[in-house]
């Protein structure tokens, strides 16, 4: 016992120094949150409770204590008797302590489960002093990131382990303290010595000090500005709303953010562990439970309304498995989320991702086959990949999973082999199928032979109840408004496409001729191989199966046109997502735009409105639509802001989802890199002045300019000039 023990403990104890000091920044963060969020709850709390009867409290206590004598004092709100007091109730004539007592009591335990599920409105285009207090303080928690969550969860566990062994292995630390020190407790401080040195080699070798100063750096930077922190919540709210969550446990019910499981299924998948160290984002709890459902499941089908992040649930279960020595996983999708997959991958996980797509997809395969990582392919290009060895994939991601609803068609063939081949299997699909049990007896069959077996015609009939109860051992679905009600109702999504050969072909062209407006509307010149077309098809017919009106904005006519009939009833067949009313274009009176839009709103069930962005952008309220779609970047940000306003308003009452259509390494990926800066800051500024807000187009963005350095660009990248 001596100089060893010694530098143990002080190596320990600067450890232990470095753990207390980012648990303390954090606790600091949290409670900068807190003292913004109080006041915020307080007041929402309080609006409820003043619309609360009196008689709420009868209902409360059972009926224990009447509550007439306290209206007939003028106390008709539940909130009114709260700020009574037992001084003012005990005023009342024939109210005793001991009923002033138990209406306080009653009247607490409402105010209590209201306050649990308040609502704190963050409202991006009215800021003001208290909520902005809330996002400022929210900001340093969402920019620190999920390395600072990660850091968090770190230093609690070395806490928890190394504090005890400090204060052990005290008796070393000095040559006194060691002289004073009994036989047996010396004894007791070298093994606890012998730990603290164990647990600080174990933390250098996992990078874990460098982790922890990081994380302190990065909790104690706070934002350049107020609106740099609003346009950041602007940019990616959920992050902010999820941070708010767990700070002040507002969570949506339990049992709907676990789909209704049964008891034993859900408390299997509590019971799994979630590594998140490989991901970069963080997750909501309903997210973190559906990657749990995946991983204990096995062979699982994720259901979840569209919205809810299904891949991010996916990638946190890929992660999860990479962190436990897997290598190899395989998606399959939609070409026309290829792309998506891909870049969701690369942005919000570590793993290492290749698209086996196109005419490299046989190199592409035999890289992923000797180096790993995550292959994204395609149905059509599955079928020309060989089935995997037994264990060889860790798991195999089906997105859109109803495209192999067909056990006849040679892509569900190809699916079912893949499967066949795979411990692990996740199917994924927003389309609701209660209803349409032989379908999901087709998916069921692939994944779990027996559930499906069990599965009868009436389980769908008899309802959702019934259903899930049925499906329960391989099925999670959840809904957007059992799961989001504390979320922002704007949610925006850039579809990112690979262009078509056709597509390709007509976007040279346009190119070759300088012609800065073809170049944008190029996507669509080819309608029956256009790629944008074809995604665009696709999230309307998703929005009409969950019952939603879309509206499609566009800055060109003609793009409008082979939307309408790319949509439009053809050959017999109904539309694709109901009735298509539009285009509604500058060229329409104003009278007849507004009758469009009250044709629109008043169609029962999904329906598609399409619209020329600055017709639609101005002077109508479109409530009616739960889904946007902009078919192509607009140079100005500042109308495709105005365009989702109309649908993303005052009265609109369920969430509103925005999809942008883009092409990938052409003119909307250059449009989207230029405005970039301009779109999250200089535009915040303008678009949080009334006089901006009223006209668009009053900051000047050099359209011309911006235009000409595309042009010029695309001609060299292309290696063609202009005629």
């Amino acid at each position: 016992m001596g100089r060893a023990e010694r530098a143990a403990v002080a190596d320990g104890a600067r450890l232990h120094a470095a753990v207390r000091g980012l648990l303390g920044d954090h606790a600091r963060a949290v409670a900068a949150v807190r003292a913004a969020l109080d006041p915020l709850l307080d007041e929402s709390v309080a609006r409820v409770l003043d619309t609360m009867p009196v008689a709420r409290l009868q209902e409360a206590t059972d009926g224990r204590v009447r509550v007439g004598l306290v209206e007939r004092a003028g106390l008709g709100t539940v909130r009114q008797v709260l700020d009574a007091g037992p001084g003012r109730l005990h005023q009342i004539h024939g109210v005793g302590p001991q009923t002033a007592t138990q209406l306080l009591a009653a009247a607490g335990r409402l105010a209590d489960r209201v306050r649990q599920t308040a609502a704190v409105p963050l409202d991006v285009d009215r800021p003001e002093p208290r909520t902005t207090a809330l996002v400022t303080a929210l900001h340093v928690l969402v920019e620190a990131g999920p390395d600072a969550r990660h850091a968090v969860d770190t230093a609690t566990r070395l806490d928890r382990r190394l504090g005890p062994l400090l204060d052990e292995a005290r008796p070393v630390a000095g040559r006194l303290r060691s002289l004073f020190a009994g036989r047996e407790r010396r004894a007791r401080a070298v093994d606890a010595a012998g730990q603290v040195r164990a647990l600080v080699a174990e933390a250098e070798r996992a990078g874990t000090p460098a982790l922890l100063a990081q994380a302190s750096v990065d909790l104690l930077r706070g934002p350049a500005s107020d609106v740099a922190a609003w346009v950041d919540f602007e940019v990616r709210s959920a992050e902010y709303y999820s941070a708010l969550g767990e700070i002040s446990g507002l969570t949506p019910d339990k049992d709907a953010a676990e789909g209704f499981l049964p008891a034993e299924i859900a408390q299997q998948v509590r019971d799994q562990q979630l590594d998140e160290t490989r991901l970069r984002v963080s997750l909501r709890g309903y997210q973190a439970f559906g990657a749990r459902f995946a991983l204990a499941r096995r062979r699982a089908l994720l259901g979840d309304e569209m919205g809810l992040g299904k891949t991010i649930q996916a990638i946190a279960a890929l992660t999860h498995l990479a962190a436990e020595g897997q290598t190899h996983f395989m998606v399959v999708c939609p070409a026309s989320v290829l792309v998506n997959w891909t870049r969701e991958i690369e942005a919000r996980s570590a793993l290492r991702v290749l698209p086996v797509h196109g005419p490299d997809r046989v190199e592409a395969f035999a890289d992923w086959k000797g180096r790993g990582g995550v292959a994204v392919t395609t149905y059509d290009a599955l079928r020309g990949l060989p089935a995997p060895g037994g264990g060889e994939v860790g798991m195999l991601v089906v997105d859109e999973a109803h495209a192999v609803k067909n056990p006849q068609a040679l892509r569900s063939q190809a699916v079912a082999e893949w499967a066949a081949h795979c411990e692990r299997v996740l199917f994924m699909t927003g389309t609701p199928m209660e209803n349409r049990v032989g379908e999901f007896r087709n998916l069921v069959r692939v994944l779990d032979p027996e559930t499906s077996a069990r599965l009868d015609e009436e389980d769908g009939l008899a309802g959702s109840v019934a259903f899930r109860t049925a499906v329960a051992p391989v099925y999670l679905r959840r809904n957007q408004d059992d799961v989001l009600a504390e979320l922002p109702s704007l949610q925006h999504t850039d579809e990112w496409e690979e262009l078509s050969a056709e597509d390709a072909e007509a976007y040279r062209a346009a190119v070759e001729s300088g012609n800065f407006m073809a170049m944008r509307r190029a996507a669509y010149a080819r309608p029956d191989a256009s790629a944008k077309l074809e995604r665009l098809r696709e999230l309307v017919e998703e929005s009409a199966e969950a019952g939603l009106k879309v509206v499609v904005f566009s800055n060109f006519r003609a793009v409008l046109d082979v939307v309408r009939d790319a949509l439009d009833a053809q050959g017999g067949q109904p539309p694709v997502g109901g009735p298509v009313f539009g285009p509604l274009t500058g060229s329409v009176p104003p009278a007849r735009r507004q009758l469009l839009v009250d044709a629109f709103a008043d169609t029962d069930g999904p329906a598609v409105l399409v619209s020329q962005i600055q017709a639609g952008g101005v002077g109508l309220n479109i409530q009616a639509a739960s889904v946007v779609i902009l078919c192509e970047p607009q140079i100005k940000p500042t109308l495709e802001h105005q365009a989702v306003a109309r649908a993303h308003r005052m009265g609109q009452v369920r969430s509103v989802r925005v999809h942008r259509l883009l092409a990938t390494g052409g003119v909307d990926e250059r449009l989207v890199r230029i405005l970039a800066n301009k779109s999250r800051l200089f535009d915040a500024y303008a678009r949080r002045s009334s006089m901006a807000e009223a006209t668009p187009d009053a900051v000047d963005v050099s359209d011309a300019e911006i235009a000409r350095r595309i042009v010029e660009e695309e001609q060299a990248r292309l290696g063609v000039a202009e005629d």
